[in-house]
């Protein structure tokens, strides 16, 4: 069985959370699929923790903490840019520093394992395409993504978890009772946020996933330690931390 975890944002009390939630079950692999880092307080602990994961992939937030923001609002690209600044000028342990920017540079944007694709956004643009639930009516827009999947994807990038079928179906995982047994269709899976929810939901959110069955997880945190401390931060916009309050 694997784990699967997105999304984390620089959240290390949930991302901890989620992490001994993990161990106390069956689990042999965990695989994140990007996004370790900006919006939150804590992004060296989190890239260090994902250091432990056993396939990582690269985000757009990942992407633009190492090469510039690209089509980012305001806040996002504030938070970028602070957490750049602690990535380099807040590591007093020059090596330790160095391991955190050669693990983020060593990121891949898409990994196939036989008929399995995991990536970040989509098969068509790894890190920066959104698969929301009402693209389902986008009939162009998920035949073309399916085109490229051999048989099933998970992702993360939209904070909203659940379940696409090539029929153009959408599942929240409560529509589901939080477990999903796979027919023959194709199907992605969006395996949802550890650290900024947004489907009204502040619990962390993460899947495991046995080769027959997906079940989707939520793991409560400290959501008001995680909230103080980007409160504390004044390059983080209060935003972030309002909003992990209602899972938005």
């Amino acid at each position: 069985m694997i784990a699967l975890i997105s999304d984390i944002h620089s959240n290390i009390d949930a991302f901890e959370a989620v992490m001994e939630d993990i161990r106390k079950r069956n689990v042999e692999k965990i695989y994140c699929l990007g996004d370790i880092i900006g919006y939150g307080p804590n992004p060296k602990e989190c890239l260090d923790l994902a250091m432990e994961c056993d396939l990582t992939l690269m985000g757009n937030h990942d992407e633009a903490v190492l090469f510039g923001p690209k089509d980012f609002n305001l806040r996002a690209e504030m938070a970028v840019e602070w957490t750049r600044k602690e990535l380099t000028e807040g590591t007093a342990d020059k090596e330790v520093g160095k391991k955190r920017w050669e693990f983020l540079k060593s990121l891949a944007e898409i990994v196939e394992e036989g008929d399995h694709m995991f990536v970040h956004g989509s098969p068509r643009k790894p890190l920066r395409e959104y698969v929301f639930p009402r693209d389902v009516n986008d009939r162009k827009k998920i035949s073309d993504i399916f085109s490229r999947i051999k048989n099933l994807c998970f992702v993360g990038h939209t904070h909203v978890p659940g379940i696409f079928t090539e029929d153009m179906r959408y599942a929240h995982p409560s529509e589901l009772y939080n477990i999903y047994m796979l027919d023959s269709r194709k199907t992605l899976f969006n395996v949802g946020s550890v650290g900024q929810p947004r489907d009204g939901n502040p619990q962390a959110c993460y899947v495991t996933f046995d080769g027959d069955s997906l079940v989707f997880r939520r793991v409560p945190y400290d959501v008001e330690k995680t909230v103080q401390k980007i409160y504390a931060i004044p390059a983080l916009d209060d935003s972030l931390g309002d909003r992990l309050r209602e899972g938005r």
